[in-house]
Parts: structure tokens; C-alpha cells; sequence
């Protein structure tokens, strides 16, 4: 039993820490929330409905019709609602995040008027087929989250710290003005990290609704505040505490479900992170802002 639940909160935890990737990313970058980040999830989800349910295609086709409509979504988020803002003399450093917050709520009603309220069923033949050891069941579906999730943060660890591409936005997270000066086109740089965030909530999607067989229009702002929690107990904008925190939250919802307080199982799990963060204030994986050292 216990056993069990340990291993669906490893496949919970990698579902948050892919959602929290992308958190980390736009704020890396940006030094902003993006609150949109959870409808564009939800968008995700939705995606794998249409493609495995109402059109009976392949699962493979639905991860990449979400990548193609969150990466679209991304490109609109960025050229609409945080580009305009970015640089402009006057603007309030709540702006952007204030735009994120329309963006999502647009996003949620427009979901509500293409797909309908309540929850949609979300079932594939792959979310079935399960493996039994003794008297554990462990599900390749469960299997498959933690591999994809382990791939994205080793893949993208590996591509922030090799490639050229991955220098320039780097160099664009430490200083905008400074990486431009240095030949780094600054403007393409953050259009491809808010499209490669919306790339990994639209994954993080179809993987939650091959979790738990459906999805609902209000599935993102769950997602979105637990992602968001995430990064700041892993440190902001570390890709590695992104991946650890989730798998941290992931554990201590299913721990606290394993002893019969499902109801509390939100509650108890952000008082843990409220404890960590008193130890820690900078995040498991943060560094102490220079203010904080004087």
C-alpha cells in the first residue's frame, strides 16, 4: 500500500515538476509570473480529448497536436500580452503579470465555450496496460511520466548548458541590455522560451489526462498555483529544484492520502513547503539575493 502510493506520487511529482519547468523558464528569463501557464495546460489536455476520444486517432498524434496548439499559444502570449509591455517607459512591474492573469481567464472561458463544462473523459487503451510485481501494480502509464519527466530535465539542463541557444538565454536571464550588446538577438530568445514553456504545459497536460482519465476547463488554475508553488520552494528559476520540488509536492499529497486525510491532502502539502521555505527562504535549489546577504 504504502509502496503504491509512493509510486503515485512519484508519477504526480513529475507531472508538477514538468509543469513547474516551464514556470521556471518564463521566469528565468522574464523575472515574471506567467499565470497563464496553467490554461495553456489545460488547452494541452483538452488537445488529447479531441484527438484520442472524439476523433479515435492515435495518442502519439494528440502529443503533437498539443505541442503545435500550446506552441501557438505560447507565440500569442508572448506577441500579445507581454512583448507590448516589455521595455516600455511608465509600465508597472505588475503589468505583465496582470496580463497573464487576463490571458488565463480568457483562455478558460474560451474552453468552456469549444469544449462545455464539467469533466471529459480522457481514456486511451496505452493508460490500461499495467505490470504486477507480486502484489503491486505499477501502470506504464506511471512509468512513462517519471521517464519523460527525467528526460525534459535532463534534456533541457544539457541544452541550457551546451548548446549556443541555450547560452544566449542565459546570458538573456542574467542581464536583457548586456546580452543584446553581445550580439544575442534578445526579442527571438524570449519568444522561443515562452513557446518552449507552453510546449511543456501542453505535455504535462496529455500526461494528467492519462493519469486520471479526464480533464475539466478548471484544471488549470489548480495546476497553474501548485506549479507556481513549486518553483519557489525548488528556487526560482532553477530547473533543477523545479523538477525536486514537484516531486517533493507530489509525494506529500499521495503520503497524506496513503493515511486517510484525502481532504487535507492540499493543505498538508503546502504547510510543508511553508516550513521548508522558513528554513529556507531562497528555495531547496536557490541562491541568497544579494540583499539578503548584506
Amino acid at each position: 500500500m504504502l509502496l503504491e502510493q509512493l509510486i503515485n506520487g512519484l508519477t504526480l511529482g513529475s507531472i508538477y515538476a514538468i509543469i513547474a519547468l516551464g514556470y521556471t523558464l518564463v521566469f528565468g528569463v522574464l523575472g515574471i509570473i506567467n499565470m497563464a501557464h496553467g490554461e495553456i495546460f489545460m488547452f494541452g489536455a483538452f488537445m488529447g480529448v479531441v484527438v484520442t476520444y472524439t476523433l479515435q486517432l492515435p495518442l502519439a498524434l494528440a502529443f503533437l497536436v498539443a505541442i503545435i496548439i500550446t506552441a501557438g499559444l505560447g507565440l500569442l502570449l508572448e506577441t500579445v500580452a507581454l512583448r507590448p509591455l516589455r521595455g516600455k517607459k511608465g509600465v508597472s512591474h505588475l503589468a505583465p503579470l496582470i496580463s497573464t492573469i487576463g490571458v488565463s481567464i480568457f483562455l478558460e472561458n474560451l474552453a468552456h465555450h469549444l469544449f462545455g463544462a464539467g469533466n471529459k473523459p480522457f481514456r486511451t487503451t496505452f493508460s490500461e496496460l499495467s505490470i504486477q510485481i507480486g502484489s503491486l501494480t505499477i501502470y506504464v502509464v506511471q512509468i512513462v511520466i517519471f521517464v519523460i519527466a527525467v528526460v525534459l530535465m535532463v534534456g533541457l539542463s544539457f541544452w541550457l548548458m551546451k548548446t549556443k541557444a541555450g547560452k544566449g538565454l542565459r546570458a538573456c536571464a542574467e542581464n536583457l541590455e548586456v546580452a543584446s550588446l553581445l550580439g544575442v538577438d534578445t526579442k527571438k530568445m524570449i519568444t522561443m522560451t515562452v513557446i518552449i514553456a507552453s510546449v511543456m504545459g501542453g505535455i504535462a497536460g496529455i500526461l494528467v489526462g492519462m493519469a486520471f482519465n479526464s480533464v475539466a476547463p478548471q484544471m488549470g488554475l489548480a495546476m497553474g498555483l501548485k506549479g507556481l508553488a513549486i518553483i519557489i520552494l525548488g528556487g526560482m528559476g532553477n530547473v533543477r529544484g523545479a523538477v525536486v520540488g514537484g516531486l517533493i509536492l507530489g509525494v506529500a499529497e499521495t503520503t497524506v492520502v496513503a493515511f486517510g486525510e484525502s481532504g487535507y491532502r492540499d493543505a498538508i502539502a503546502f504547510v510543508a513547503i511553508i516550513v521548508i521555505l522558513l528554513v529556507r527562504p531562497q528555495g531547496i535549489f536557490g541562491s541568497v539575493a544579494p540583499e539578503a546577504r548584506r
